[in-house]
């Protein structure tokens, strides 16, 4: 190639680039309007438009949660040019220190020299007021209007949850936000937070050298509308709620109630609990540092969805099933009762005094202990279907986590625990493989040892034997947007691993238990219920009272399960309340005012 050649070429490259240049130019001064919005950017405010959360109503419409107006101080704190004067004005009005302010101002600074973030959060009505008026002193400060959270009812703050402030871990994950944004941290809010929150948009306003603002840049031309965040319906029942909440007053423990054809969760009870609109306003951060700080009562640990127990004879429910789909028993099996159940050198799993040898309805019926122990040792030592206990242990324990035993359910509940079936392998190591039998684990087939289960886990078996056989997910949400709009999410069918037709002989043995056995202290007049007493060991003290219960059993409408922490028998506290809940809830009315107002004044600890 000649020297002209490539003279030629190299022009070309630049005409072409100078070409690129002009035209670009062209395009931004002349072309495209947005160029002067951003050579004027000192004299607009990008101003976010928050929209307003979506609310939240309890099943049949009760709104629960809705929004007010709120309204921070921002800052920019490359614009901020205040005298001593104006500094020590804003101080008085903000009713913070001098040393406060400039505190505030680093952090801010820290933050970003050019972008807005909040120096103040939710102003009082007279600051608000006031600094509406006097705006124009303050240079680099603007107030934002934003929707805070409004609570109709004193209950369910672990459900419906809190919402605060973003945090570097919110922002990393989604860069929807940003600084001083708010997110659901817990419960409802937490789970439907993308729901709930909608869209932000975003106001740019013409402010004049007076920090004043002078209406929307080109009458709102480049502003972009919020989208309000949807509403929901849950499927809590607002007025079973509270009474649950008044019943559990003093007492540490849980509630928790399903419908069981539907898996729609009617209350979730957790006591002691704490009046949600204290994590709302100025004093949150406050309020939730004494909440987190309460090492005794720890009101912001959700009992019904968190705490993990030993079901105790609560399971043996599930041990006659597993032992009839097995063939290891009939609903016609007896099994002498001395006492207690005896596995080896002289030593008993005791039991209370009552008729031997009894059926299997009976056994459900009056708790009894030894029953259930030979019927899991038969499972154990099936030579015939297992070659070796371990093989027998985890066909058992592959039936007993169909009952949604042993995980965590794939729901909308918060911060939910799996409980614990323990695995083969387990025993293997801590016992040495080959050295553990039917005898040396015989405690979890009456609910104790190494099992534990959650309040909901168990509020489900109950619903599991009222649909006689399935379930489906416990879950807090039946509608999204609008009422009638089904939340489909929840609607697969969960079969579990015992056919229907062994269902019968347990739930005869359940309706015996609340007609004259160890529930009838949850039964009253007029409603047929199912029910099963426990009584769960506490090494730190007082046994747990737990119920689970179902009712009417010819149409069962509520399956709840109680649990009163260091109560005792399950006879004794559990049993009364699900008792009250269930004619709350059937009825609308209690019958029993006396036993009602024994249960709310109860102190126990």
């Amino acid at each position: 190639m000649g020297q002209d050649a490539r003279e030629k070429i190299i022009l070309a490259v630049f005409g072409t680039v100078i070409a690129i240049f002009i035209l670009r130019l062209f395009q931004l001064q002349v072309l495209d309007e947005q160029w002067e919005v951003k050579a004027q950017k000192n004299a607009l405010r990008y101003v976010d438009d928050f929209p307003p959360r979506g609310l939240i109503y309890d099943r049949d419409g009760k709104l629960l949660v809705n929004n007010t107006i709120s309204y921070d101080l921002m800052v920019i704190p490359r614009q901020v040019k205040l005298t001593d004067e104006n500094r020590l004005e804003l101080c008085r009005i903000l009713e913070i220190s001098d040393s406060s302010f400039h505190a505030l101002m680093e952090k801010a600074t820290k933050y970003s020299t050019f972008a807005a973030s909040i120096f103040m959060r939710q102003l009082s009505e007279e600051q608000h007021n006031y600094l509406e008026e006097s705006m124009y002193k303050f240079s680099g400060f603007y107030m934002q209007a934003r929707t805070t959270r409004n609570y109709q009812t004193h209950a369910a703050a672990h459900t419906l949850g809190y919402i605060a402030e973003v945090d570097y871990n919110d922002m990393e994950k989604d860069n929807y936000y940003k600084m001083g944004d708010y997110i659901g941290k817990s419960g409802i809010e937490r789970s439907y937070e993308k729901e709930l929150r909608g869209k932000k948009g975003y106001k740019i306003k013409l402010v004049n050298n007076l920090n004043q603002e002078k209406g929307s840049y080109e009458n709102g031309k480049y502003d972009t509308a919020a989208i309000p965040g949807m509403d929901l319906w849950t499927t809590l029942n607002k007025d079973l709620q509270e009474y649950g909440e008044k019943l559990m007053q003093g007492k540490r423990g849980s509630i928790v109630a399903i419908e069981p054809s539907t898996g729609e969760i009617l209350c979730l009870v957790t006591s002691p609990s704490y009046d949600p609109s204290l994590l709302i306003g100025r004093e949150r951060s406050k309020n939730y540092y004494k909440l987190y700080s309460d090492s005794i009562e720890k009101p912001l640990f959700n009992r019904a969805l968190m705490a993990m127990y030993p079901p105790g004879s609560t399971f043996k429910l599930v041990q006659a099933l597993v032992g009839l789909q097995e063939g290891a028993v009939t609903p016609a099996s007896r099994f002498p009762c001395y006492a207690g159940f005896p596995y080896g050198g002289g030593h008993k799993l005791g039991c209370h005094v009552h008729g031997s040898p009894l059926d299997m309805p009976s056994a459900i019926q009056t708790s009894c202990n030894a029953w259930f122990c030979y019927d899991f040792k038969a499972i154990m030592e099936n030579r015939k279907k297992y070659k070796t206990t371990k093989e027998a242990y985890d066909a058992w324990r592959e039936k007993v986590c169909s009952f949604g035993f042993g995980s965590r359910f794939d729901s909308d509940l918060s911060y939910e625990k799996s409980g614990n079936i323990p695995t083969s392998d387990f025993y293997d190591r801590y016992y040495g493989k080959g050295g553990w039998r039917a005898t040396t684990i015989i405690s979890i087939s009456i609910g104790q040892g190494e099992i534990m289960v959650t309040p909901v886990q168990l509020a489900n078996l109950v619903s599991i034997i009222a649909n006689r056989g399935y379930y489906y997910t416990p879950h807090l949400v039946k509608a999204i947007g609008h009422k009638d709009s089904a939340n489909t999410r929840f609607s697969e069918k969960h079969q579990v691993l015992v056919d229907r037709k062994y269902f019968e002989p347990v739930i005869e043995g359940m309706k015996r238990a609340c007609s004259a056995g160890t529930a009838r202290s949850a039964a009253y007049s007029g409603i047929s219920l199912g029910g099963k007493t426990g009584t769960a060991q506490n090494p730190h003290g007082k046994d747990h009272s737990i119920l689970v219960c179902y009712g009417p059993t010819e149409n069962p409408k509520i399956a709840i399960s109680v649990i009163v922490e260091n109560a005792g028998f399950g006879a004794t506290w559990a049993g009364p309340i699900a008792g009250l809940m269930i004619e709350k809830y059937l009825k609308d009315s209690i019958s029993r005012p006396d036993l009602e107002a024994h249960i709310c004044s109860a102190v126990i600890r």
